[in-house]
Protein backbone atom coordinates (compact mmCIF):
# COMPACT_ATOMS: atom_id res chain seq x y z
CA UNK A 1 0.00 0.00 0.00
CA UNK A 2 1.52 3.21 -0.81
CA UNK A 3 2.75 4.92 1.89
CA UNK A 4 1.33 2.50 4.02
CA UNK A 5 -2.34 3.70 3.82
CA UNK A 6 -3.52 4.34 0.56
CA UNK A 7 -4.11 1.48 -2.14
CA UNK A 8 -3.22 1.64 -6.01
CA UNK A 9 -4.97 -0.06 -8.19
CA UNK A 10 -3.89 -0.81 -11.61
CA UNK A 11 -5.80 -2.29 -14.15
CA UNK A 12 -4.73 -3.36 -17.41
CA UNK A 13 -6.98 -3.78 -20.75
CA UNK A 14 -6.19 -3.86 -24.50
CA UNK A 15 -8.02 -1.01 -25.20
CA UNK A 16 -10.98 1.85 -24.17
CA UNK A 17 -13.76 1.08 -26.84
CA UNK A 18 -17.10 -0.03 -26.32
CA UNK A 19 -17.65 -3.39 -24.54
CA UNK A 20 -18.22 -4.67 -21.12
CA UNK A 21 -14.94 -5.36 -20.47
CA UNK A 22 -14.24 -1.54 -20.89
CA UNK A 23 -17.27 -0.71 -19.00
CA UNK A 24 -16.38 -2.91 -15.82
CA UNK A 25 -12.67 -1.43 -16.14
CA UNK A 26 -14.17 2.06 -15.84
CA UNK A 27 -17.02 1.76 -13.48
CA UNK A 28 -13.86 0.11 -11.28
CA UNK A 29 -11.67 2.61 -11.21
CA UNK A 30 -14.21 5.22 -10.65
CA UNK A 31 -15.50 3.50 -7.66
CA UNK A 32 -11.58 3.21 -6.54
CA UNK A 33 -11.42 6.76 -6.83
CA UNK A 34 -14.22 7.45 -4.74
CA UNK A 35 -12.90 5.39 -2.21
CA UNK A 36 -10.32 7.35 -1.50
CA UNK A 37 -7.65 5.07 -3.64
CA UNK A 38 -5.49 5.47 -6.74
CA UNK A 39 -6.79 4.47 -9.89
CA UNK A 40 -4.01 3.30 -12.23
CA UNK A 41 -5.40 2.11 -16.40
CA UNK A 42 -3.01 0.88 -18.43
CA UNK A 43 -4.46 0.45 -22.41
CA UNK A 44 -3.63 1.30 -25.88
CA UNK A 45 -6.22 3.87 -25.48
CA UNK A 46 -9.69 4.34 -27.53
CA UNK A 47 -12.56 6.15 -27.31
CA UNK A 48 -13.45 6.40 -23.90
CA UNK A 49 -10.19 7.88 -22.75
CA UNK A 50 -11.88 11.14 -21.50
CA UNK A 51 -14.41 8.80 -19.42
CA UNK A 52 -11.22 7.89 -16.82
CA UNK A 53 -10.31 11.76 -16.83
CA UNK A 54 -13.45 12.80 -15.96
CA UNK A 55 -13.31 10.47 -12.79
CA UNK A 56 -9.37 11.45 -12.11
CA UNK A 57 -7.94 8.05 -13.19
CA UNK A 58 -4.37 7.90 -14.56
CA UNK A 59 -4.15 6.42 -17.83
CA UNK A 60 -0.66 5.29 -18.94
CA UNK A 61 -0.49 4.15 -22.81
CA UNK A 62 1.01 1.11 -23.83
CA UNK A 63 0.89 -1.28 -26.78
CA UNK A 64 -1.09 -3.81 -24.23
CA UNK A 65 -3.67 -4.98 -26.90
CA UNK A 66 -0.29 -6.88 -29.12
CA UNK A 67 -0.46 -10.50 -29.02
CA UNK A 68 3.18 -9.70 -30.64
CA UNK A 69 5.24 -11.81 -28.72
CA UNK A 70 8.08 -9.75 -28.73
CA UNK A 71 5.95 -6.94 -28.04
CA UNK A 72 4.01 -8.67 -24.85
CA UNK A 73 7.88 -9.44 -23.86
CA UNK A 74 9.09 -5.83 -23.76
CA UNK A 75 5.61 -5.11 -21.98
CA UNK A 76 7.01 -7.01 -19.04
CA UNK A 77 9.99 -5.07 -18.03
CA UNK A 78 7.34 -1.69 -18.60
CA UNK A 79 5.07 -2.84 -16.32
CA UNK A 80 7.34 -3.77 -14.06
CA UNK A 81 8.81 -0.56 -13.89
CA UNK A 82 5.12 1.04 -13.36
CA UNK A 83 4.70 -0.99 -10.49
CA UNK A 84 7.75 -0.34 -9.02
CA UNK A 85 7.54 3.48 -9.94
CA UNK A 86 3.87 3.34 -8.43
CA UNK A 87 4.36 1.15 -5.67
CA UNK A 88 1.00 -0.66 -7.00
CA UNK A 89 -0.32 -3.12 -4.67
CA UNK A 90 -2.62 -4.91 -6.83
CA UNK A 91 -2.39 -5.42 -10.84
CA UNK A 92 -5.67 -6.55 -12.64
CA UNK A 93 -5.29 -7.94 -16.26
CA UNK A 94 -8.65 -8.06 -18.05
CA UNK A 95 -7.47 -9.71 -20.74
CA UNK A 96 -5.52 -12.84 -22.36
CA UNK A 97 -2.68 -10.85 -24.03
CA UNK A 98 -2.08 -8.44 -21.50
CA UNK A 99 -2.40 -10.66 -18.67
CA UNK A 100 0.50 -12.97 -19.52
CA UNK A 101 3.09 -9.59 -19.79
CA UNK A 102 1.18 -8.67 -16.65
CA UNK A 103 1.53 -12.02 -14.76
CA UNK A 104 5.66 -12.00 -15.31
CA UNK A 105 5.84 -8.64 -14.32
CA UNK A 106 4.00 -8.98 -10.83
CA UNK A 107 7.13 -11.71 -10.08
CA UNK A 108 9.56 -10.55 -7.77
CA UNK A 109 7.45 -6.94 -6.99
CA UNK A 110 4.89 -6.49 -3.71
CA UNK A 111 2.20 -6.27 -6.16
CA UNK A 112 -0.74 -8.84 -5.77
CA UNK A 113 -1.87 -10.30 -8.96
CA UNK A 114 -5.73 -10.46 -10.04
CA UNK A 115 -7.55 -11.23 -13.66
CA UNK A 116 -10.99 -11.40 -14.91
CA UNK A 117 -12.20 -14.19 -17.76
CA UNK A 118 -14.91 -12.51 -19.70
CA UNK A 119 -15.60 -15.21 -21.67
CA UNK A 120 -15.32 -19.01 -22.51
CA UNK A 121 -12.44 -18.88 -24.71
CA UNK A 122 -12.63 -21.30 -27.04
CA UNK A 123 -9.81 -24.40 -26.58
CA UNK A 124 -9.40 -26.00 -30.00
CA UNK A 125 -6.02 -27.23 -29.51
CA UNK A 126 -3.15 -27.60 -26.73
CA UNK A 127 -1.65 -24.56 -27.86
CA UNK A 128 -4.46 -22.40 -27.38
CA UNK A 129 -5.31 -23.54 -24.48
CA UNK A 130 -1.88 -22.75 -23.10
CA UNK A 131 -2.37 -18.70 -24.50
CA UNK A 132 -5.89 -18.89 -22.41
CA UNK A 133 -4.28 -20.03 -19.59
CA UNK A 134 -2.76 -17.00 -18.84
CA UNK A 135 -6.55 -15.59 -17.37
CA UNK A 136 -6.30 -18.16 -15.24
CA UNK A 137 -2.97 -17.18 -13.57
CA UNK A 138 -4.10 -14.79 -11.30
CA UNK A 139 -4.20 -15.21 -7.38
CA UNK A 140 -7.87 -14.55 -7.63
CA UNK A 141 -9.42 -15.17 -10.69
CA UNK A 142 -13.41 -13.19 -11.11
CA UNK A 143 -15.67 -14.89 -13.55
CA UNK A 144 -18.92 -12.76 -14.37
CA UNK A 145 -20.66 -15.55 -14.34
CA UNK A 146 -21.26 -19.07 -12.82
CA UNK A 147 -20.76 -20.12 -16.77
CA UNK A 148 -17.57 -19.01 -16.69
CA UNK A 149 -17.01 -20.05 -13.62
CA UNK A 150 -17.64 -23.88 -14.53
CA UNK A 151 -15.27 -23.38 -17.55
CA UNK A 152 -12.54 -22.55 -15.70
CA UNK A 153 -12.74 -25.35 -13.25
CA UNK A 154 -13.25 -27.61 -15.89
CA UNK A 155 -10.64 -26.49 -18.24
CA UNK A 156 -8.05 -24.45 -15.97
CA UNK A 157 -8.99 -26.86 -12.46
CA UNK A 158 -9.18 -24.11 -10.62
CA UNK A 159 -10.93 -24.56 -6.87
CA UNK A 160 -13.75 -22.15 -5.22
CA UNK A 161 -10.34 -20.83 -3.36
CA UNK A 162 -9.33 -18.81 -6.18
CA UNK A 163 -12.40 -18.48 -8.65
CA UNK A 164 -14.69 -14.98 -7.18
CA UNK A 165 -18.14 -14.92 -8.83
CA UNK A 166 -18.77 -11.55 -10.06
CA UNK A 167 -21.53 -10.37 -12.19
CA UNK A 168 -21.15 -7.50 -14.18
CA UNK A 169 -23.68 -4.89 -13.20
CA UNK A 170 -25.40 -2.24 -14.83
CA UNK A 171 -25.66 1.79 -14.02
CA UNK A 172 -29.33 1.79 -12.56
CA UNK A 173 -28.89 5.22 -12.27
CA UNK A 174 -28.76 5.97 -16.11
CA UNK A 175 -30.58 2.64 -16.88
CA UNK A 176 -34.26 2.96 -14.67
CA UNK A 177 -38.08 4.35 -16.73
CA UNK A 178 -37.92 7.76 -14.86
CA UNK A 179 -34.92 9.09 -15.86
CA UNK A 180 -36.04 9.20 -19.96
CA UNK A 181 -37.36 12.69 -20.73
CA UNK A 182 -40.00 12.85 -23.64
CA UNK A 183 -38.10 15.04 -25.33
CA UNK A 184 -35.41 12.17 -25.71
CA UNK A 185 -37.91 9.69 -26.79
CA UNK A 186 -39.45 11.70 -29.48
CA UNK A 187 -36.34 12.67 -30.73
CA UNK A 188 -35.00 9.21 -31.25
CA UNK A 189 -38.19 8.08 -32.50
CA UNK A 190 -37.83 10.93 -35.20
CA UNK A 191 -34.38 9.62 -35.91
CA UNK A 192 -35.29 5.70 -36.19
CA UNK A 193 -38.40 6.72 -38.27
CA UNK A 194 -40.80 4.71 -36.27
CA UNK A 195 -44.20 4.45 -37.46
CA UNK A 196 -46.71 5.52 -35.06
CA UNK A 197 -49.04 2.95 -33.36
CA UNK A 198 -46.71 -0.09 -33.93
CA UNK A 199 -45.01 -2.36 -31.18
CA UNK A 200 -40.99 -2.09 -31.89
CA UNK A 201 -39.26 -5.45 -30.90
CA UNK A 202 -35.44 -4.57 -30.56
CA UNK A 203 -32.20 -6.97 -30.91
CA UNK A 204 -29.08 -4.02 -29.88
CA UNK A 205 -25.84 -5.85 -30.35
CA UNK A 206 -22.73 -5.17 -32.85
CA UNK A 207 -23.45 -6.75 -36.54
CA UNK A 208 -21.62 -9.94 -36.22
CA UNK A 209 -22.53 -13.46 -37.03
CA UNK A 210 -22.71 -15.02 -33.71
CA UNK A 211 -25.29 -12.54 -32.31
CA UNK A 212 -28.17 -14.20 -33.96
CA UNK A 213 -29.71 -11.49 -36.56
CA UNK A 214 -30.91 -14.22 -39.01
CA UNK A 215 -32.46 -15.73 -36.78
CA UNK A 216 -34.28 -12.69 -35.47
CA UNK A 217 -35.16 -11.54 -39.17
CA UNK A 218 -36.77 -14.85 -39.88
CA UNK A 219 -38.84 -14.64 -35.95
CA UNK A 220 -40.39 -11.26 -37.11
CA UNK A 221 -41.48 -12.63 -40.42
CA UNK A 222 -43.15 -15.73 -38.83
CA UNK A 223 -45.02 -13.29 -37.02
CA UNK A 224 -46.54 -11.60 -39.30
CA UNK A 225 -48.08 -8.45 -37.71
CA UNK A 226 -48.67 -5.29 -39.45
CA UNK A 227 -48.11 -3.76 -36.08
CA UNK A 228 -44.49 -4.71 -35.31
CA UNK A 229 -41.67 -2.81 -36.41
CA UNK A 230 -37.89 -4.46 -35.88
CA UNK A 231 -35.21 -2.17 -35.27
CA UNK A 232 -31.83 -3.80 -34.69
CA UNK A 233 -28.40 -1.27 -33.30
CA UNK A 234 -25.63 -2.28 -33.89
CA UNK A 235 -22.48 -0.81 -35.95
CA UNK A 236 -20.76 -3.09 -38.12
CA UNK A 237 -17.41 -2.94 -37.36
CA UNK A 238 -16.60 -3.04 -41.17
CA UNK A 239 -18.64 -6.13 -41.43
CA UNK A 240 -20.30 -4.08 -44.45
CA UNK A 241 -20.55 -8.09 -46.50
CA UNK A 242 -22.75 -9.25 -43.38
CA UNK A 243 -24.62 -5.92 -42.88
CA UNK A 244 -25.44 -6.32 -47.04
CA UNK A 245 -26.51 -10.04 -46.12
CA UNK A 246 -29.32 -8.85 -43.76
CA UNK A 247 -30.64 -6.41 -45.88
CA UNK A 248 -30.73 -9.21 -48.56
CA UNK A 249 -32.19 -11.61 -45.98
CA UNK A 250 -34.64 -8.71 -45.01
CA UNK A 251 -35.77 -8.51 -48.73
CA UNK A 252 -36.36 -11.99 -49.41
CA UNK A 253 -38.61 -12.59 -46.53
CA UNK A 254 -40.55 -9.15 -47.88
CA UNK A 255 -39.55 -7.45 -44.35
CA UNK A 256 -38.72 -4.02 -46.45
CA UNK A 257 -40.46 -1.35 -44.26
CA UNK A 258 -40.64 -3.81 -41.11
CA UNK A 259 -37.32 -3.50 -40.35
CA UNK A 260 -34.51 -1.39 -40.08
CA UNK A 261 -30.70 -1.70 -39.25
CA UNK A 262 -29.56 1.62 -37.66
CA UNK A 263 -25.76 2.19 -36.25
CA UNK A 264 -24.56 2.38 -32.48
CA UNK A 265 -26.78 4.40 -29.94
CA UNK A 266 -25.39 6.59 -27.52
CA UNK A 267 -28.34 6.86 -25.60
CA UNK A 268 -29.43 3.03 -25.43
CA UNK A 269 -32.03 3.98 -21.80
CA UNK A 270 -34.50 5.91 -24.39
CA UNK A 271 -34.07 3.11 -27.07
CA UNK A 272 -34.91 0.65 -24.48
CA UNK A 273 -37.38 2.86 -23.62
CA UNK A 274 -38.78 2.67 -27.22
CA UNK A 275 -38.77 -1.24 -27.57
CA UNK A 276 -42.21 -3.19 -26.86
CA UNK A 277 -39.57 -6.50 -26.40
CA UNK A 278 -35.87 -6.34 -26.52
CA UNK A 279 -34.31 -9.42 -27.90
CA UNK A 280 -30.86 -10.81 -27.31
CA UNK A 281 -30.30 -13.64 -29.98
CA UNK A 282 -26.62 -14.94 -29.52
CA UNK A 283 -26.14 -18.09 -32.00
CA UNK A 284 -22.99 -18.99 -29.20
CA UNK A 285 -23.74 -19.09 -25.11
CA UNK A 286 -22.18 -15.53 -23.84
CA UNK A 287 -20.04 -15.55 -20.78
CA UNK A 288 -22.29 -12.86 -19.42
CA UNK A 289 -24.88 -11.03 -21.75
CA UNK A 290 -25.20 -6.92 -21.25
CA UNK A 291 -28.46 -6.65 -22.88
CA UNK A 292 -30.59 -9.13 -21.01
CA UNK A 293 -30.08 -7.17 -17.45
CA UNK A 294 -30.01 -3.68 -19.21
CA UNK A 295 -33.38 -4.16 -20.80
CA UNK A 296 -34.74 -5.53 -17.32
CA UNK A 297 -33.62 -2.64 -16.38
CA UNK A 298 -35.98 -0.52 -17.82
CA UNK A 299 -38.91 -2.74 -17.47
CA UNK A 300 -38.62 -4.38 -20.76
CA UNK A 301 -39.91 -8.02 -21.42
CA UNK A 302 -36.74 -9.53 -22.59
CA UNK A 303 -36.15 -12.45 -24.80
CA UNK A 304 -33.37 -14.38 -25.17
CA UNK A 305 -31.56 -17.52 -26.23
CA UNK A 306 -31.49 -20.45 -23.93
CA UNK A 307 -27.20 -20.72 -22.97
CA UNK A 308 -24.73 -18.92 -21.30
CA UNK A 309 -25.08 -15.65 -19.09
CA UNK A 310 -28.74 -15.57 -20.07
CA UNK A 311 -29.45 -18.29 -18.14
CA UNK A 312 -28.61 -16.38 -14.87
CA UNK A 313 -29.77 -13.12 -15.36
CA UNK A 314 -33.82 -13.78 -16.63
CA UNK A 315 -35.98 -15.70 -14.79
CA UNK A 316 -38.37 -17.76 -17.13
CA UNK A 317 -41.66 -16.41 -17.22
CA UNK A 318 -41.46 -13.94 -14.33
CA UNK A 319 -38.82 -10.87 -16.20
CA UNK A 320 -39.14 -12.80 -19.45
CA UNK A 321 -38.09 -15.87 -21.73
CA UNK A 322 -35.15 -18.29 -23.01
CA UNK A 323 -35.47 -19.89 -26.35
CA UNK A 324 -33.04 -22.14 -27.95
CA UNK A 325 -30.91 -21.04 -30.14
CA UNK A 326 -30.87 -21.29 -33.81
CA UNK A 327 -34.81 -21.53 -33.67
CA UNK A 328 -36.76 -18.78 -35.06
CA UNK A 329 -39.69 -20.06 -34.39
CA UNK A 330 -39.52 -20.68 -30.80
CA UNK A 331 -38.05 -17.14 -30.80
CA UNK A 332 -41.18 -16.23 -32.41
CA UNK A 333 -43.57 -17.93 -30.19
CA UNK A 334 -41.80 -16.06 -27.27
CA UNK A 335 -41.84 -12.76 -29.13
CA UNK A 336 -45.70 -13.00 -29.67
CA UNK A 337 -46.11 -14.01 -25.80
CA UNK A 338 -44.61 -11.06 -24.82
CA UNK A 339 -46.77 -8.55 -27.41
CA UNK A 340 -49.61 -10.10 -25.88
CA UNK A 341 -49.17 -9.04 -21.88
CA UNK A 342 -51.70 -6.89 -21.59
CA UNK A 343 -50.88 -3.37 -19.50
CA UNK A 344 -51.53 -4.57 -16.07
CA UNK A 345 -49.21 -7.75 -16.76
CA UNK A 346 -46.85 -5.80 -18.66
CA UNK A 347 -46.64 -3.57 -15.66
CA UNK A 348 -46.19 -6.40 -13.39
CA UNK A 349 -43.32 -7.80 -15.14
CA UNK A 350 -41.71 -4.31 -15.33
CA UNK A 351 -41.98 -4.41 -11.63
CA UNK A 352 -40.50 -7.64 -11.19
CA UNK A 353 -37.41 -7.21 -14.04
CA UNK A 354 -36.22 -4.00 -12.47
CA UNK A 355 -36.36 -5.50 -8.84
CA UNK A 356 -34.51 -8.20 -10.45
CA UNK A 357 -32.07 -6.29 -11.71
CA UNK A 358 -31.40 -3.74 -8.45
CA UNK A 359 -30.98 -6.96 -6.36
CA UNK A 360 -28.23 -8.78 -8.03
CA UNK A 361 -27.01 -6.94 -11.16
CA UNK A 362 -26.01 -3.42 -9.98
CA UNK A 363 -22.49 -1.44 -10.94
CA UNK A 364 -22.43 -0.77 -7.26
CA UNK A 365 -22.66 -4.68 -6.55
CA UNK A 366 -20.14 -5.28 -8.73
CA UNK A 367 -17.32 -3.02 -7.75
CA UNK A 368 -18.08 -3.44 -4.06
CA UNK A 369 -16.92 -7.26 -4.69
CA UNK A 370 -14.39 -6.29 -6.97
CA UNK A 371 -13.02 -4.00 -4.20
CA UNK A 372 -13.63 -6.82 -1.63
CA UNK A 373 -11.06 -9.10 -3.83
CA UNK A 374 -8.63 -6.49 -3.67
CA UNK A 375 -9.35 -6.05 0.13
CA UNK A 376 -8.54 -9.48 0.08
CA UNK A 377 -5.43 -9.36 -1.31
CA UNK A 378 -4.37 -6.51 0.44
CA UNK A 379 -4.91 -7.47 3.95
CA UNK A 380 -2.52 -10.76 3.29
CA UNK A 381 0.53 -8.71 3.46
Amino acid sequence: MKNGTIPVVMQIIPSLGAGGAEQGCIDVAAELKNSGAEAIVVSNGGSRLHELQRIGAQHINMKVDSKNPFIMWRNIKKIRKLIQKHQVDIVHARSRAPAWSAWRACEGTNAHYVTTCHAPYKIQNSAKKFYNSAIAKGERVIAISNYVSEYLKKNFRLGDNIIRLIHRGVNVQRFHPSLVTAERLVKLTKEWRIPDGHNVVMLPGRLTRWKGHEDFIKALSLLKRKDMFGIIIGDDQGRTEYRNELHALIKELGMEGAIRIVNHCDDMPTAYMLATVVVSASTEPEGFGRIPIEAQAMGRPTVATAHGGAMETIIPNVTGWHVPPHDPQEMAKAIARALQLNEQERQALSERAIAHVHAHFTKDIMCDKTLDVYAELIRQK
